[in-house]
């Protein structure tokens, strides 16, 4: 048994001696929550001069033993990063419907045909949310186990709003066929749209899945990723992911698809170059950064 000392960020003591019956710094938490019912793990940041203290790692690890300062903050409510996945990806799979079925609600005069565009931008969306879903709770792993419950509104908003809301009442609308921006409207043009959708949604699921691979069911494992779409691309499920939503702006020419479309690229762009960084920090020479661009090949 070891008794550790807690303290906050402002030097305030909160348990002078904390003993711990365990190992791992999990065990530690569980402590510290049954001290303190309302900080359970999940809530709790503990470092040791900034490090931060991660719940599989050992007390040995960090060489806690007796008397040794833990800083403790309060990360607030939290939510799981799954749980959030599920609510914000419903949003497009709960909004397209509604408008898509329910048109005579929303638009005069509306009969409840379909155009062939609209027809296939709704499956197109729908497929697309479905394998979100599926992919958040039967293949992605996370490197953090949650995050603070007010962001799941500001997280929200991109997909309930832009992608929601936004695109479905534009799209659905009366005898819709395309957007103020030129369209791929002609057989040819729709049938290039369909396989470029295809073509990249698979190959975002294949991505995926090699992610999945490098990490091992609850750890925090980081490898550099190799094969379809890693050898030239840091992040190619962000770049297959833009494909699929070009696609989408091609087949409809709608600036609601394509104002979706750039702020989401935005922020994947964002999220690949600090990805990026992180590998190159991390690993090193052994990760290829003159061979893999972050986000498009070749380019960016």
């Amino acid at each position: 048994m070891v008794f550790v000392k807690v303290q906050s960020r402002s030097g305030e003591v909160l348990a002078e001696k904390l003993d711990i019956d365990g190992e791992t710094v999990l065990d530690l938490k569980k402590a510290f929550q049954k001290k303190f019912p309302k900080f359970y793990p999940d809530r709790q940041r503990l470092t040791i001069d900034k490090k931060v203290l991660y719940d599989k790692d050992t007390l040995e690890q960090h060489e806690i033993k007796d008397n040794t300062v833990i800083t403790f903050k309060d990360l607030g409510p939290q939510i799981s990063w799954r749980n959030v996945f599920i609510v914000e990806y419903f949003g497009p799979l709960f909004i397209h419907p509604l408008f898509y079925f329910g048109s005579k609600l929303f638009y005069k005069g509306a009969t409840g045909e379909h155009t062939p565009v609209q027809k296939i931008c709704f499956l197109f969306i729908m497929i697309h949310f479905l394998k979100r879903e599926f992919e958040t709770v039967a293949i992605h792993r996370f490197s953090n186990n949650s995050m603070p419950v007010k962001n799941i509104f500001k997280n929200s908003f991109h997909y309930w709003v832009l992608s929601g809301i936004n695109m479905a009442y534009w799209i659905y609308r009366p005898g819709f066929t395309s957007g103020h921006i030129p369209a791929f409207t002609s057989t040819v043009g729709m049938a290039f749209c369909c396989i470029l959708w295809v073509y990249s949604e698979v190959s975002n699921l294949l991505t995926h899945i090699i992610l999945r691979n490098l990490r091992p069911a609850g750890t925090r494992v980081r490898k550099i990723p190799y094969g379809y779409g890693f050898n030239i691309v840091t992040c190619p499920n962000y770049f297959f992911e833009t494909l699929a939503w070009l696609a989408i702006c091609l087949l409809t020419g709608s600036i609601s698809s394509w104002l979706f479309t750039i702020v989401a690229f935005a922020q994947m762009y964002e999220w690949a170059v600090k990805k990026r960084r992180n590998y190159i920090k991390e690993f090193g020479d052994a990760f290829p950064k003159d061979k893999r661009t972050a986000i498009i090949p070749f380019l960016l």
